[in-house]
């Protein structure tokens, strides 16, 4: 089946990232996936457009905003002798209990309805955490293994000191023995909505309190304007460090050796950062807001902050308490191999295009 496949693919986002990942699953089903930058269009009939130079069969639409709007009305039906099946791909948490769900709209007369599917669809693992990490497990010989009890921080700082060196920021020499080092890690692009500022000033009071913690951020510059403002504030902050983004191994082994994974957006759908870290047996500490608190259920599976002062009392009540991180990290990893399935996903899409297939030469 030939497939038209609008998503946002702006670098660094998770959109971006999923957009591939399901175009993988698409293609290794035998389809034809044509995917297309929901950006470039302004309008459904620059949409219609496209299906009649590429000749597809079905449009698919990964945000229910950005790309599914250029898929409703008739637009796309008009200058084509037979229907156009448009599903619609919701990628984000609508709020606590809504799922990822793969949902399938009625969008127009004459439009083929086939859901909605309540099936679950997993999370944008980044370059494919999920498979490759399985592909390891099945390799002869090797055995799944616990990362058991992890330094506090050594090996993050060896390995990020002086990232930024060169160019304007504070380089990242934290000169502090592992035993006697508290690291919490945002990873996030730099932009607005990630909000990497919000925790800064109360960090910098707790680390002027207790010199062993400090608040590493890495991450791409995705906003320049933002990005000069952030390092700017992180100058002036004392018992904070920025880095820029780094290959997957480094960033993997940061997280396994720090206190805990943060996530402060304002807004989130599903973040790949969070549930990386629950398979990697890291804790997690988030910001409540709707996407995180359908992941991460308080005291569970990791722990929800309101205000920065809630997250600095919830830091401490996990440094100071052993047992509790054991317990947020058996529970996320749980969560993860439960609900975040690699191959659960790849067999939803393949099932979910065989229906459409299938209808269509009804």
């Amino acid at each position: 089946m030939r497939l038209l496949f609008l998503a946002v693919l702006r670098r660094h986002t998770g959109n971006a990232v999923t957009a591939q990942r399901v175009r993988d699953h698409l293609e290794a089903a035998g389809h034809v996936c044509v995917l297309r930058d929901a950006f470039d269009f302004e309008s459904p009939a620059d949409v219609a457009d496209l299906i009649m130079a590429e000749n597809v069969e079905a449009a698919l639409a990964l945000h229910l905003y950005r790309g599914g709007r250029l898929l409703q009305g008739r637009a796309a039906e008009q200058k084509r002798d037979r229907e156009i099946v448009r599903l619609l791909v919701q990628s984000s948490h609508a709020g606590p209990g809504a799922g990822n769900s793969i949902q399938v709209f009625h969008v127009g007369a004459g439009a083929r309805v086939l859901g909605p599917s309540s099936a679950r669809s997993p999370s944008p693992f980044r370059n494919h955490l999920w498979r490759n990490r399985s592909e390891r497990r099945r390799q002869p010989g090797r055995e799944e293994q616990s990362h058991g009890p992890r330094p506090r921080g050594g090996q993050v700082c060896c390995r990020l000191h002086g990232a930024h060196e060169g160019d304007g920021a504070k380089a990242v020499d934290i000169n502090r023995s592992a035993d006697d080092l508290h690291v919490f890690l945002l990873i996030c692009g730099l932009r607005r909505v990630k909000d990497p500022l919000y925790l800064v000033d109360a960090f910098s009071e707790w680390h002027r309190e207790d010199p062993s913690v400090f608040f590493l951020i890495v991450g791409p510059e995705v906003d320049p304007v933002f990005t000069q403002e952030v390092k700017a504030a992180v100058q002036r902050a004392p018992g904070v460090r920025l880095t820029r983004e780094l290959p997957q191994d480094e960033l993997h082994a940061a997280a396994r050796n720090c206190c805990a994974v943060v996530n402060s957006s304002v807004s989130e759908g599903m973040s790949a950062a969070i549930l990386e870290a629950m398979d990697l047996e890291v804790p997690v500490l988030a910001r409540n807001i709707p996407g995180n608190a359908a992941m991460v259920k308080h005291g569970v599976t990791g722990l929800l902050f309101s205000d920065p002062q809630e997250f600095v009392r919830l830091a401490k009540r996990l440094i100071r308490d052993p047992a509790l991180e054991r317990e947020l990290v058996a529970n996320g990893k749980e969560y993860v191999r439960l609900s975040h399935s690699w191959q659960v996903e790849r067999d939803v899409y393949r099932d979910l295009i065989g229906k459409l297939k299938g209808g269509s030469e009804d």
